[in-house]
């Protein structure tokens, strides 16, 4: 719990974290079903929120002990979707043209991700000691939403469990399996609430634009 709360029902404004995370998707207006993946004590407040912004279709899932875990829990429950995109719910301002754009690229690559320019100097490190400056104009800083043909996800899942392969998002586990994966072009405000910082700057910016 880096943020030194409970991220996702942190308060901004008089609304969890959660809360904006699916005002953005509702916003996007480009899904049939939203799965989402949380303890089942919170699954009352959430079916709260999911009502208040008019998701229809919402499926509420136990998560597992890791992300990865999760995701393939709540790809079990899109069956006959052909299309299946990721979010991190702890990313709460993303634009609507984000989301549909990563979907709509995935629609004619099979597999895309929203990720922004790398604008700090990165450099390798081991044992505490760097061992090389790389080049940032051919890196990046991946984001989700992350969206994929359903059987390229589902068959990257199905092998990272044969194969025992662990990943930090689902693009990597796609790769795993051969499949280019396609970049489109993130937005700074969709940023990850992960330290406590994060969420000042997020009250801070939906103050700004109340």
């Amino acid at each position: 719990m880096r943020a030194g709360e409970d991220k996702l029902w942190a308060d901004v404004s008089g609304r969890p974290v959660l809360a904006i995370t699916l005002e953005s998707i509702a916003a996007a207006g480009c899904f049939d079903l939203i799965a989402i993946a949380a303890p089942a004590d919170r699954w009352d407040a959430i079916r709260a929120i999911t009502d208040g912004n008019q998701l229809a279709n919402v499926v509420l899932l136990e998560g597992g002990e890791r992300r990865q875990d999760s995701v393939a829990a709540a790809i079990d429950r899109c069956d006959g979707q052909e299309w299946i995109t990721v979010h991190d719910a702890a990313r709460p301002l993303t634009p609507a043209e984000v989301f549909r754009a990563v979907l709509d690229a995935a629609r004619t690559d099979g597999a895309a991700i929203a990720a922004v320019p790398c604008v700090d100097t990165v450099k390798q490190v081991l044992n505490g000691h760097v061992q090389a400056t790389l080049d940032r104009t051919s890196i990046i800083a991946t984001q989700t939403p992350q969206s994929f043909d359903a059987g390229i996800l589902r068959r990257a899942h199905q092998n990272a469990a044969t194969h025992g392969i662990t990943a930090g998002d689902d693009a990597a586990l796609v790769e795993a399996i051969g499949v280019a994966v396609t970049v489109v072009l993130g937005d700074p405000r969709n940023f990850k609430i992960t330290f406590p910082q994060d969420l000042v700057l997020l009250r801070s910016l939906v103050e700004e634009v109340r």
